[in-house]
């Protein structure tokens, strides 16, 4: 996707799938960030302006990491959980989103 096509508030949130709370997810919030799941496919800008035109906030920073899916037997049979891409969104000084909050 280049900058100069238009994108609608659905491919927003095809990008951002969800956010993820969890005791790190938490603690990384008191440092004024937010970790969401993302689509394994999405690069670092594009999750930046996801989340400018979906919250309306200002982005400082975005980090990403994939989770390697972990091998899983399940009723007997091998099986492989997905690939997971996280995005942890560091927000400027006196922006906040409220996960807790449905969108």
């Amino acid at each position: 996707m280049s900058k100069s096509e238009t994108t609608t508030k659905a491919e927003h949130y095809d990008v951002i799938r969800k956010p993820i709370i969890t005791e790190k997810a938490t603690m990384a919030s008191e440092h004024n960030a937010v970790v969401f799941e993302v689509h394994i496919d999405a690069n670092k800008p594009m999750i930046k302006e996801a989340v400018e035109t979906l919250f309306g906030v200002k982005v400082k920073a975005v980090n990403t990491m994939i989770t390697k899916g972990k091998s899983k037997r399940f009723r007997g049979q091998l099986g492989r959980r997905k690939d997971v891409k996280k995005a942890y969104v560091t927000l400027v000084e006196g922006n906040t989103i409220d996960v807790s909050t449905g969108l």
